[in-house]
C-alpha cells in the first residue's frame, strides 16, 4: 500500500487524477488504498459515494484511466504497479493474471453467473446495440435498421457512427458480432462498407456515437444499449434496436494487487465496490452478473450472446488487426 500520494501523482499527468471523494484531506492521510479504475465517472460515482457512506472517506484515492492506457500499465508493470486496488475491463485482469501473476485471491460467497475467478469479481457489465434518430430517419426516408449490416446500405452514407476498437472497448463490441455473425471474410467486406458509410463518425470515445445520433448529425450508431434507453426516457427522439448479429457483452471487474501480505485494507475496499456498490452500479448498467439479480424487461436485450471463448488481450489485439484489415 502506498504511504504518499506525492510519487503516485508523479508518475500519472495531472488530467488523469480524479481526487473526487478523497478531496484535499485524502492528501493528509497516511495510508490509502489507490485505486486505479477504467470506468465511466457515473460508476466512479457510485464507488465513492458507497465507499464514503461505509467509513472509507480518506481511506482510498481513485485515479482515473482510459482502458487501454491502464491496459498497459498493467501488462507492462505487473506488480510494481502503484495501484492496490484495480478496476478494469475483466480481460484486461484476466490477461495481466495469467501472464504477471499480479492479483490475491478475493474469494467470496457472491456467486458469479459466468462462474467467475478467485483473484476477481465482476462489478459492472455492458451491452451493445444500434440505436437511431427517429426524426432524422424519417428526414432522411431511411428505412429502420435491424441488423447492422442494414447500416452498410449506401443509403447510410455519412449517417451512421460507432466507436473505433483501436480505442475503445465499446467498438469491440461491435466487431464480435461482425466476426460472430458472417465469419472473417464476409465480415471483412461487411465492416469495410461500415467503414465506408461512417466516414468521418468513427468515435475514439464509447460514447462519441449516441452524441452524434442525439444532435441529428447522424441517423444510426452503434453503442452501449444503456445509453439508448437513457435517451429515449428522457424524451429524445432516440430509440435502440437489438441487431440481429447479437447483443454482446463486456463486463468489468475489481481485483487487488499483490502488495506481498500488505492487502488487508485494499481487500475490504474491493469488497465493498463488489457488495454494497453493486445496487447502485446495476442501477447504472443493468446487466444482471450475480445469481439472483433481475433486471427491468427493457434491459433484456433480444439476442443477448457471448463469445464463444475466453477474451483476452491477445483476441482483442486479433480482433483490431481484423479492422485494420477492413480500413484499407
Amino acid at each position: 500500500m502506498k504511504k504518499s500520494t506525492g510519487m503516485m501523482l508523479g508518475t500519472v499527468s495531472a488530467a488523469a487524477v480524479v481526487l473526487a471523494a478523497c478531496g484535499g484531506a485524502a492528501a493528509d492521510s497516511k495510508e490509502q488504498v489507490i485505486i486505479y479504475s477504467n470506468a465511466d465517472d457515473e460508476a466512479i460515482e457510485v464507488m465513492e459515494s458507497t465507499l464514503d457512506d461505509k467509513g472509507y472517506q480518506g481511506k482510498y484515492l481513485i485515479q482515473s484511466f482510459g482502458t487501454s492506457e491502464l491496459g498497459g500499465k498493467m501488462m507492462a508493470e505487473g506488480t510494481d504497479i502503484e495501484a492496490d486496488v484495480v478496476t478494469m475491463a475483466s480481460y484486461f485482469i484476466e490477461s495481466a493474471q495469467t501472464s504477471k501473476a499480479m492479483f490475491v485471491d478475493i474469494s467470496s460467497d457472491l456467486k458469479p453467473m459466468d462462474g467467475g475467478v478467485t483473484y476477481a469479481l465482476p462489478i459492472l457489465g455492458n451491452v451493445g446495440s444500434i440505436f437511431i434518430n427517429t426524426e432524422v430517419l424519417q428526414q432522411k426516408g431511411l428505412s429502420i435498421p435491424k441488423s447492422i449490416k442494414d447500416l452498410t446500405d449506401p443509403a447510410y452514407k455519412d449517417l451512421v457512427s460507432f466507436p473505433n476498437i483501436m480505442d475503445s472497448s465499446t467498438g469491440w463490441l461491435l466487431v464480435q458480432a461482425i466476426i460472430k455473425e458472417y465469419g472473417e471474410e464476409e465480415g471483412k467486406k461487411v465492416l469495410a462498407d461500415l467503414i465506408k458509410n461512417a466516414g468521418p463518425h468513427i468515435e475514439s470515445s464509447g460514447s462519441g456515437p449516441i452524441k452524434k445520433v442525439k444532435t441529428g448529425e447522424v441517423a444510426a450508431g452503434f453503442g452501449l444499449r444503456i445509453q439508448a434507453i437513457d435517451a429515449k426516457n428522457e424524451g429524445l427522439p432516440i430509440d435502440y434496436i437489438d441487431p440481429t448479429e447479437g447483443n454482446f457483452t463486456l463486463t468489468e471487474s475489481v481485483a487487488v494487487v499483490d502488495k506481498e501480505g500488505d492487502e488487508a485494507l485494499a481487500k475490504e475496499i474491493a469488497k465493498v465496490i463488489a457488495t454494497e456498490a453493486r445496487n447502485g452500479l446495476l442501477e447504472q448498467y443493468p446487466v444482471a452478473l450475480y445469481e439472483g439479480e433481475q433486471v427491468k424487461d427493457e434491459h433484456v436485450p433480444a439476442y443477448l450472446k457471448k463469445w464463444d471463448t475466453t477474451l483476452t488481450v491477445d483476441l482483442l489485439e486479433k480482433h483490431q488487426a481484423f479492422f485494420k484489415e477492413a480500413q484499407r
